[in-house]
């Protein structure tokens, strides 16, 4: 038997795809189904380690990883086969159902990937027949006109099994009802027959005022609004892109003040949600010299181009600020790109990020060589630091040859400078709490742990998703346009296709 299936599409990034169907893959394994999430090609410089077929180490999205923890599933490679994680304006590092598969430059995005819808709709199909809902994420938008020839990701995948769509728009960014005309109308009469439907996302106010619009656009398009999700601060996700990267405020007076840096190719960002989970913890990404003086713990977090990131640290000054922040004796914390940044030196014999024989001296606070190599290192490590259990994940090209400093997660620690090639290891409570203890005691600030459990915090605000959607949108319309496919008698919009 094939899965039943609903793509959630979006008029932009960041109109609330991953939330809708993060919150959908909930709901309906709340409900008992077997649900799985897909998204055909990510792209994404926060990706997550998971078991591939083999046993090995793979990776995927991050934003697909937790809609299967959303959906009570185990994440695989096959819910997020193409992966593409950006090195720069014009290349992309290119991961195929959980391993690399070289690299995809800027004009291969409307020819030659063709192999990766194949490798795409195969996952689709396996995952179809293992599973009875899949709930599908699209990219971007459906209407990337000129890239439409070549798409497998959104109305190529919907058009692969006759799948319905539902498009979501964000009306906190203002034009919303526009977005959603124009997103269905520069759709072909063969793609816009699938579009069943609206939802809007991120509503601050009284949700009657949107009604003479809600049907102003279900006239003229002749598909219905089918919910409107407000907007919600407790809304929390790992994202999949640099768009959302922003700072957790504390909600108490004296905070323990947290800066990171925000490197240009930021990956993985999501390691420090666990520091602004808690409520004496204020966490802010900063890319002025002067905000890392007024810290008490900087952060120089992971990055998908080392030798790049740490150039342009250099031309705001940043390197000079970190340096002088360790210095004084206060805390530094690197991870994996950003522990790298902080060794003697850095080279790239085999151009793995960038031109071949790149190489740089690191700002020097850790006594750590790093070279890079083809082969990618995909782990799931666990051990102990501080005193505490902890694990992670690991995902580089780089190869440490540590010197005479302490081990710390695999990677080093000099005095109040730590470094770790472990990935999400904060997210593991008492390390987590042993750390900021650590950051309080050198920086002679008072700060007490607060009991929060990450993995506490996750769940609820997956079931928050969840019942947001209950409340706010109409999910029996959502279900049985998953039992029963797109109504047939949709009206085209004009113009049509460009």
């Amino acid at each position: 038997m094939t899965a039943r299936a609903l793509m959630i599409a979006g008029t932009t990034s960041d109109a609330g795809k991953s939330v809708v169907t993060t919150g959908l893959c909930r709901l309906l394994a709340r409900r008992g189904v077997k649900v799985a999430p897909f998204k055909a090609q990510n792209m994404s410089n926060n990706s997550m380690v998971v078991t591939g077929s083999d046993g090995a180490g793979a990776e995927i999205g991050r934003a697909q990883w937790i809609q299967a923890v959303a959906a009570g599933a185990v994440p695989e490679p096959a819910m997020n086969p193409v992966l593409l994680k950006p090195e720069g304006d014009r290349r992309s590092h290119v991961v195929v159902m959980g391993r690399p598969a070289g690299t995809l430059d800027a004009r291969d995005f409307t020819r030659g990937r063709d192999h990766l819808a194949e490798a795409a709709f195969a996952a689709y199909d396996d995952l179809a027949v293992r599973y009875d809902v899949i709930v599908c994420e699209g990219a971007g938008s459906p209407t990337e006109i000129n890239l439409r020839e070549g798409d497998f990701v959104n109305m190529g995948l919907a058009r692969h099994v006759s799948m319905p769509v539902v498009i979501v728009g964000d009306i906190d960014r203002g034009g919303v009802y526009a977005a959603l005309h124009g997103t269905l109308a520069l759709l072909s009469p063969a793609d816009q027959a699938l579009v069943a439907g609206f939802v809007i996302n991120k509503f601050r106010g009284d949700e009657a005022l949107l009604a003479p619009a809600n049907d102003a656009i279900a006239r003229t398009t002749g598909r219905p609004v089918l919910g409107v999700v407000p907007w919600s601060p407790r809304v929390w996700l790992d994202s999949e892109d640099g768009m959302d990267v922003e700072g957790r405020r504390a909600s108490t007076g004296d905070p323990l003040r947290v800066a990171v840096v925000r490197l240009p190719r930021i990956s993985n960002f999501t390691d420090v949600d666990a520091l602004g989970l808690e409520p004496g913890v204020d966490v802010s990404f900063v890319s002025d010299a002067r905000r890392v003086g007024e810290a008490d713990l900087v952060v120089v977090p992971g990055t998908r181009a080392t030798l790049a990131d740490l150039a342009w640290m250099r031309e705001r000054g940043l390197d000079a600020a970190v340096v002088a922040h360790a210095r004084a004796g206060r805390p530094v914390l690197g991870i994996c790109g950003g522990f790298q940044l902080l060794g003697r030196t850095i080279n790239d014999p085999e151009g793995v990020e960038g031109a071949a024989g790149a190489a740089a001296d690191g700002l020097g606070l850790l006594d750590v060589a790093t070279t890079f190599g083809e082969e990618k290192v995909l782990r799931l490590p666990s051990g102990t630091a501080l005193g505490a259990d902890a694990s992670g994940y690991e995902i580089h090209h780089g190869r440490l040859a540590r010197g005479g400093d302490e081990e710390f997660l695999g990677g080093a620690r000099r005095a109040a400078v730590f470094g770790t090639m472990w990935h999400g290891s904060l997210e593991s409570d008492a390390l987590r709490h042993a750390f900021l203890g650590e950051v309080a005691a050198t920086t002679g600030r008072r700060w007490e742990p607060s009991g929060v459990r990450f993995a506490d915090a996750r769940t609820a605000r997956l079931d928050l998703l969840a019942d947001l959607l209950e409340q706010h949108v109409d999910v029996d319309v959502l279900l049985t346009l998953v039992e029963r496919g797109a109504p047939l008698d949709l009206p085209l919009v004009p113009p049509g296709a460009v």
